[in-house]
């Protein structure tokens, strides 16, 4: 009997043995769940209840052009908040701070009142981002459970230019779109926290400890685009719209030699002092159309084409074939633009006409394999790498794809039945300023954060065609447009070289033969191009629809403006040339 309960006894003692080891182990874990592993997250929360931290934003990074001046900024505003918890406790100082808040800010004391003692929560936002200067005398009257928290908001000093480009930041603070969405990791900075101890009624008590973490502010992008030749772009491409009735449309203007963008505008557009989030049409007004939008060059293409046969030596600008006015491949038939036929015809007189057969003719000379090896070499298949999200990549068939036929070669040779975003055909046809050289885009220019200088540089693709192939195909780009009389892209006093381009909207069942795309894509001085420009008009209406109608005099009126700003001066008086009506 006595051994039996001795050995009950034991076993009770190992159990509570056990169980009293168990629970220690709990406490362990716990200390070491609460001081080592979470004990970041505990100090967090420890004050906000106990403390009652405040976040400190940081002040967002600004946004320049080329010339340093600030396109978006951040200014220094507060948010007004009644402290409901506050109000509730006290209603006689509450009532009294009602007076005063409503005295300050115009509005109905009673009304503020109820607002802070029968709101459910948390806090009442009273005004969002008010203005620095009005905020401190309103926090120097020290209102009884009247809190103000440093805010900021955005500003955009040239107003609504540039407005996909360079985006917008919502309330979070997060850009949305653009170089503010692209970039916001530089630009957001690192938010500060200044805590002091409160009593359970998130009262300050008097004489506590006050610990302040310092915001530390984002950094500045400095992007290529300067702001007039941008403001010129938009101004240019505005009055196109209406001129024209178009549906929407872009210009883009860079230096050839290096790459960097100097205007990227587009239409619709953003207002980005009337942004409205809530608005359905917003993804269009925002979609950068340069670098998202696929189109089918048209007859710009053939600058490439033309380049492509005089780099294998198949042709000079003399070369001539026989133009019937049409050519027929793989049952097809090709007629010219304007239906003409102009027998023995140049190389220079075939683009000077942008007559569809010429293409024809030395698409077949060039061959496939070769001719889709350029258009690769040229980037037309893929993204430029310019460094904005959603930027598309180029589609064209090769022989090496089933749904490939012959009469593929002969429509892409002048621009239709491939497609390529707009940012991506002038970086294309910039190679020909540039000795035969694909330079890739860039917009940024420069980030400077606190610990860094990133600096960014031209950078130089592939050799695309040999530099005597592209200085021949400069010296025809200004035949096309100084060597026909009444061009529409010519600029008095300057040499321009470039291209016009005329093609049919595609839609899913083919082409809308009633819709145009009218285009041009050139270079101002000739000799020494400073600037190229890509001019696209989607859809014009009202009896004028082709490149050389639409799209050529907007780049001639732009090409002017822009040799003004830089300060280029005419080469020589030119002869006398009229623009056509």
């Amino acid at each position: 009997m006595n051994t039996g309960r001795g050995h009950n006894l034991t076993w009770r003692h190992r159990g509570i043995a056990l169980l009293v080891f168990l629970m220690f182990a709990a406490a362990i874990v716990r200390l070491y769940t609460v001081q080592i592993r979470d004990h970041e997250k505990f100090v967090r929360e420890a004050a906000i209840t106990r403390q009652g931290a405040v976040n400190i934003p940081a002040p967002r990074g600004a946004v320049l052009d080329a010339t340093g001046y600030p396109l978006a900024t951040s200014i220094d505003t507060w948010d007004v908040y009644i402290d409901r918890v506050q109000w509730g406790y006290q209603p006689a100082a509450a009532r009294e701070a009602a007076q005063a808040l409503g005295a300050f800010f115009g509005l109905n004391p009673d009304d503020l009142l109820r607002l802070g003692m029968e709101a459910r929560g948390g806090d009442v936002l009273v005004q969002r981002q008010m203005d620095y200067a009005r905020g401190l005398s309103l926090r120097t009257a020290d209102l009884y459970g009247v809190r103000l928290e440093p805010s900021q908001v955005r500003v955009y000093p040239e107003g609504d230019i540039a407005g996909q480009l360079l985006g917008f930041v919502g309330r979070d603070g997060k850009g949305l779109w653009g170089v503010e969405a692209d970039f916001d990791h530089y630009l957001r900075g690192k938010d500060g926290i200044l805590s002091t101890e409160r009593d359970a009624l998130g009262r300050p008590i008097a004489f506590s400890a006050r610990h302040e973490r310092a915001a530390v502010g984002g950094g500045e992008v400095q992007l290529t685009i300067d702001r007039f030749v941008q403001a010129i772009a938009e101004r240019a491409l505005e009055d196109a719209m209406k001129k024209y009735h178009a549906r929407s449309g872009q210009i883009i203007l860079m230096d050839p030699h290096t790459g960097a963008v100097l205007a990227m505008a587009s239409r619709p557009s953003i207002r980005l002092g009337a942004v409205n989030l809530d608005d359905p049409k917003l993804p269009e007004l925002v979609r950068g159309r340069p670098i998202t939008d696929l189109y089918e060059p048209g007859s710009v293409m053939k600058i490439l084409t033309t380049a492509m046969a005089i780099d294998q030596d198949l042709v000079t600008p003399d070369s001539t074939y026989n133009d019937t006015g049409s050519v027929e491949v793989s049952k097809y038939r090709i007629l010219n633009w304007d239906f003409s036929a102009n027998g023995t015809t140049t190389v220079r007189k075939y683009l000077q006409k942008s007559l569809n057969t010429g293409s024809v003719w030395l698409g077949q000379k060039i061959g496939p394999d070769r001719f889709y090896d350029y258009v690769k070499a040229f980037g037309l298949g893929e993204s430029t790498h310019v460094g904005l999200s959603g930027e598309a990549e180029g589609t064209y068939r090769t022989p090496n794809d089933p749904n490939w036929y012959a009469v593929d070669l002969a429509t892409n040779s002048y621009g239709q039945g491939l497609a390529t975003t707009p940012l991506a055909m002038l970086t294309a046809v910039n190679s020909m300023a540039n000795k035969g050289m694909l330079m890739r885009p860039y917009v940024v220019s420069k980030i400077v954060t606190e610990s860094d200088v990133r600096t960014f540089e031209p950078v130089r693709v592939r050799q695309v065609v040999s530099p005597q192939a592209a200085d021949t195909m400069m010296g025809l780009l200004h035949d096309v447009v100084d060597g026909v009389e009444f061009h529409g892209a010519q600029v008095p006093g300057y040499q321009v070289a470039g291209k016009t381009g005329t093609t049919l909207l595609s839609i899913p069942t083919g082409y809308d033969l009633d819709s145009t795309i009218a285009s041009f894509a050139g270079f101002i001085p000739a000799q020494d191009p400073k600037v190229s420009v890509l001019i696209k008009i989607d859809q014009p209406a009202g009896g004028l629809n082709l490149g050389g109608q639409v799209a050529a005099p907007v780049f001639a009126t732009v090409a002017e403006q822009v040799m003004k700003y830089y300060a280029i001066a005419p080469a020589a008086p030119q002869k006398n040339l009229v623009r056509a009506p």
